[in-house]
């Protein structure tokens, strides 16, 4: 008999395509039958919690989440359950480290500004006086995959670029493009700080007022990685007393964030959570994770499994 997967969020035809050769695909928004199916694959918008696992006992064998972060999964219940969860981390590097470029770029030479005034007939050529990403510092907190690929294109544009990361060596961290520092040093000297890091305990909140306040004074802060780990509230605090000249953000606590006051701060950029959406990025999300999911099925060796 055929596997049955369950994909709540959408996926590229080209995954679709391989999940079809082997196994009977449903796509749906809810999680409501999730006990009919041996797979779940999921994006960011399905959030799989522990009650909707335990309903879906014994029957489901694998989530597969299409990307990196798998904060929307109770890792814990899954592991309980005895389930196997996979992701598609190389999927996304290219598209979500572009962008962190992009939006230092879009804060160096206001380009967001420039395009809204060039729209109401303005010409602002004297006010819109940038800076170039030449001879900065960047400082990169979570020196992963995507870390590391940002490094390597900050350093065309002739940054010089730190690197923290509690769970990788200071060799490792070098090899990855980066100069190894310690956390408050990284801080203090960087005219931009990224960051790549998952969502978690340790790491919620974790740029709220104390840690922003030993940035340098000026220095524009980009996250690409997961809402909530900047504090909001404390970012615009930092914008408005010019603590931080500039800050980018794709990803916010709630998402979509409403009518938050920090969306209207002119020294902000912001996209909605857009790091991941290009063409060749879902394509390959999309057949990656039904590979690795089938893989689980058929009792195959894995490349990313988390639980």
């Amino acid at each position: 008999m055929a596997w049955r997967v369950l994909v709540t969020d959408g996926l590229s035809e080209a995954g679709l395509r391989l999940l079809r050769d082997q196994a009977e695909v449903v796509e749906s928004e809810t999680l409501d039958e999730l006990g009919e199916y041996d797979a779940l694959i999921i994006r960011g918008r399905t959030k799989v919690t522990a009650q909707a696992l335990e309903r879906a006992a014994p029957n489901l064998k694998v989530i597969g989440r299409a990307g990196v972060g798998v904060d929307n999964i109770d890792l814990q219940a899954a592991k309980s359950e005895g389930l196997t969860v996979v992701n598609a981390p190389q999927a996304l590097t290219a598209a979500v480290s572009e962008l962190t470029l992009g939006l230092m770029l879009s804060l160096a030479r206001h380009i967001p500004e420039a395009d809204a005034s060039m729209r109401r007939a303005e010409w602002r050529k004297s006010e819109l006086k940038g800076s170039e990403l030449s001879d900065k510092t960047l400082g990169i907190v979570g020196v992963g995959r995507i870390g590391a690929a940002v490094a390597e294109r900050a350093r065309a544009f002739g940054m010089t670029v730190l690197g923290y990361d509690a769970l990788i060596s200071d060799e490792e961290l070098r090899n990855r493009g980066t100069e190894p520092t310690d956390f408050d040093a990284l801080l203090g000297a960087s005219d931009y700080v990224c960051l790549h890091l998952p969502l978690n305990d340790e790491t919620r909140g974790m740029f709220g007022r104390e840690v922003i306040n030993k940035m340098k004074a000026g220095a524009r802060l980009v996250s690409v990685a997961r809402g909530g780990i900047v504090d909001e509230g404390a970012l615009l605090e930092a914008l408005e007393s010019g603590q931080l000249s500039g800050a980018a953000l794709d990803v916010f606590a709630e998402e979509p964030p409403g009518k938050s006051p920090l969306l209207l701060h002119p020294n902000l950029v912001s996209t909605p959570h857009i790091g991941a959406q290009t063409r060749e990025a879902q394509e390959k999300a999309g057949r990656d994770i039904a590979i690795e999911v089938l893989a689980a099925l058929g009792g195959e060796p894995l490349r990313w499994r988390v639980v």
